[in-house]
């Protein structure tokens, strides 16, 4: 007895590889516990994005309409949230239908196809469950050109309208397996992670929205502050946390490019904000922390298309880069004049879409030589790849400027879209919610 009892931890370690063996087995359609948990954990991060987005734009407005702001961002989860089950997912991933427009699948609406379904070793709702994520934080990203001056209802109406007719169309074109921009040229357009369907369309959107919309009231005249930058320091710090998941987690793998993806997220981020840290210490004489913060997503959004493809330089060069285009965007914006409330376009479009078109001629030496051996020449060129990420650019920026003023007359003519002068300088945190950010009513 004592004898077994000695050799039974013996047993239970030679026993480890058999079981561990037992769980990443994917290709009898039994799910593969090591990527499944990666994408569990990504799914999680890119949700913890949303927070992090409210917590960033809440900052940045005037302390009279920080719940407003904050609500554009946590409203998605909820109104995005349903429409992905009901149908997003069906009209994003399904086959291509009306010329291949837009994706159907009868089977993915309400999800009732995939309860039982494993793709690569991870079960199907894991899948789309991640995808869902970066349908709901797309929308909330233009919220940040239109705060401080739109009706509730009508920012909801905006958003629900804007993903059927404008987030599904892109991501079908762009992610679907048989997705028109996926498969033009040797490899179609390089979007990992949503350069082209996250931030281009998100950015294009926010521009379309803010000449639609007019200024706030007072602005550029009466100097409108950050309420609280501890705030949006604090929500920065949280999507730099998030993105990792929102890049890494794009693989849908655990592997080398899951690595790849992670380690260039990381040094563009932090190439982004040391760029913009250099240039006001150059220029201003002294550093700001909405500057690092703004570097930092410059860093984060120009990387977002381009993690799986690039090497180290090219992930320090595209966050550097994408600071100083950024920057002067920011200053090109106070000259033309528009009201772009929180820079959605500035950063979100102008900083990925750099990314989008730059990736041609960054790309490593081994993704080349595997795109050349699809060809029947043998050879395939950074040129080359650069006529597709235009091809896709200009899709992506049509399709979202047309449709998203579109949706915008639609919504104005019916449940209205702008506040009324009044309620904008109350506020839209007593005007339109009831409530106080900090709790403190009027006079104290």
């Amino acid at each position: 007895m004592k004898r077994i009892k000695t050799l039974l931890p013996l047993l239970a370690l030679l026993s480890l590889p058999q079981i561990c063996l037992g769980q990443d087995a994917a290709a009898d359609g039994t799910v593969d516990t090591g990527t499944t948990a990666w994408m569990l954990i990504s799914t999680a991060l890119v949700l913890f994005m949303v927070p992090g987005l409210a917590m960033f734009y809440g900052g940045l407005v005037r302390t009279k309409n920080v719940i407003s702001t904050m609500m554009h961002s946590f409203v998605a989860m909820a109104v995005i949230g349903v429409l992905w089950v009901v149908c997003g997912y069906a009209l994003t991933f399904g086959d291509s239908v009306l010329g291949g427009f837009i994706g159907w699948n009868p089977d993915y609406f309400m999800l009732k196809g995939i309860d039982n379904s494993i793709v690569d070793g991870i079960p199907e709702y894991i899948v789309a469950m991640f995808q869902g994520k970066f349908a709901i934080i797309t929308p909330a990203l233009i919220s940040g050109a239109l705060a401080e001056r739109v009706f509730f209802r009508g920012y909801v109406c905006f958003i629900a309208l804007w993903f059927l007719f404008v987030y599904c169309p892109l991501c079908h074109w762009i992610w679907s397996a048989d997705g028109w921009l996926l498969n033009v040229g040797a490899a179609g357009v390089i979007d990992l992670a949503g350069g082209l369907v996250i931030h281009v369309s998100a950015g294009t959107s926010a521009l379309v929205v803010a000449l639609f919309l007019g200024k706030r009231q007072g602005n550029p005249r009466d100097l409108i502050n950050p309420n609280n930058l501890v705030m949006t320091m604090m929500g920065a710090g949280f999507l730099w946390v998030g993105w990792f998941g929102f890049n890494a987690g794009s693989t849908v793998q655990s592997g080398l490019d899951t690595a790849r993806a992670l380690t260039m997220t990381q040094i563009s981020g932090a190439s982004g904000a040391l760029a913009w840290t250099l240039i006001e210490a150059i220029k201003f004489k002294k550093v700001t922390s909405l500057g690092f913060v703004s570097g930092i997503l410059s860093g984060l959004v120009v990387i977002t298309p381009a993690a799986a493809v690039v090497q180290p330089m090219g992930a320090i060069l595209l966050g550097a880069a994408s600071s100083c285009v950024c920057f002067l965007a920011l200053k090109a914006k106070d000259k033309l004049g528009y009201d772009d409330t929180l820079d959605c376009f500035g950063i979100h479009g102008v900083g990925s879409g750099l990314g989008v078109v730059l990736l041609a001629f960054l790309l490593r030496p081994s993704w080349l030589a595997d795109a050349a051996a699809g060809t029947e020449s043998g050879v395939w060129t950074a040129m080359d790849q650069f006529g597709i990420q235009m091809l896709g650019m200009g899709a992506t920026i049509g399709l979202s400027a047309v449709a998203t003023y579109i949706i915008c007359v639609l919504v104005a003519k019916t449940v209205g879209f702008r506040v009324d002068k009044q309620s904008e300088i109350v506020g839209l945190d007593q005007s339109l919610h009831g409530e106080h950010g900090y709790g403190l009513a009027k006079g104290e």
